[in-house]
């Protein structure tokens, strides 16, 4: 699914790329902001994907929605990336290529945008359209870490800078994200590696891990997406939250925890020592927000 025949070896040059750019974004965030004191379990953490784990839908589509509101793009182009979305609902999985042509057709978008006018805009739109999105169980779930003395992450496709912005706002830790080029503050509509999506997640959580001196068998990742079973494997612990079918299966499989929050789901249960034992810019915008059909 992630890789197509040919292109592994570079594809997982650009992932691992992405993955550490994105833990070394994540740690001069981190640095600039006033960190309260040191926690007391420095070696274990929390790792959280962002769409359908622990917000409603897409991050990146309701950012394009404050976008198109603010005339930054079209409306034919939102409803461009709508159907993608939907596409993925019903299908249940984001598919590479799909993903790369949102990345190529949206970068020509953010080239020339500054990183400051983007983060002013985030900040916005998350008001507007995405601080009511947030699944409380999941939010409930991140707080239990951090009450243990835990550090909490987001892993996410969607920009690093719209990322941070989410964690700032529900008081985690930080965020590992797509991280877009930049000189001078301006964004050149190149990504650095590739998306933050599928193994380049994994590649992200193991390079911060090392900068953080996290030992990854003590620490426990949630996700929706089989997408992201790469970087649910690499955590001593993993939990499928609002799980997509495929997900699922391989959770029953290798006896994952699950977590569903969507109305009409049963949710299983979950103990806290269980998940707390042994053991989650406007450049990728890229992601597929100014979405454009050919």
């Amino acid at each position: 699914m992630w890789r197509s025949r040919g292109d592994g070896p570079e594809r997982e040059r650009l992932a691992e790329m992405a993955g550490e750019a994105s833990a070394d974004a994540a740690v001069a965030m981190e640095s600039q902001l006033d960190q309260p004191p040191a926690p007391p379990d420095l070696t274990a953490a929390a790792f959280f994907d962002v769409d359908n784990t622990m917000m409603m839908g897409a991050s990146i589509f309701h950012f394009a929605r404050g976008l198109a509101a603010r005339k930054y793009f079209t409306t034919s182009d939102l409803a461009g990336f709508a159907w993608q979305q939907i596409k993925f609902r019903v299908g249940g999985r984001e598919s590479h290529s799909g993903v790369q042509s949102s990345r190529e057709q949206a970068l020509s978008f953010v080239a020339g945008k500054t990183v400051a006018e983007m983060n002013q805009v985030g900040e916005e739109i998350y008001d507007e359209l995405m601080a009511d999105k947030i699944w409380s169980g999941t939010r409930a779930l991140a707080e239990m870490h951090l009450n243990a003395g835990q550090r909490v992450w987001l892993v996410t496709a969607t920009p690093v800078e719209l990322a941070a912005i989410i964690s700032r706002r529900l008081g985690l830790t930080g965020a590992l994200g797509t991280v877009a080029e930049h000189v001078d503050g301006v964004y050149t509509g190149r990504l650095v590696g590739d998306m933050l999506h599928g193994r380049a997640k994994a590649h992200a959580v193991r390079a911060l891990a090392a900068r953080e001196g996290l030992n990854l068998r003590r620490c426990t990742a949630y996700s929706d997406s089989s997408n992201d079973i790469p970087m649910l494997s690499v955590c001593g612990t993993a939990v499928a939250v609002n799980p997509d079918a495929g997900l699922r299966e391989i959770a029953r499989a290798r006896g994952w925890e699950i977590r569903d929050f969507r109305t009409g789901r049963k949710a299983a249960k979950i103990g806290v020592p269980s998940v707390l034992g042994a053991g989650a810019v406007a450049g990728a915008v890229a992601a597929g927000m100014a979405y454009r059909r050919r």
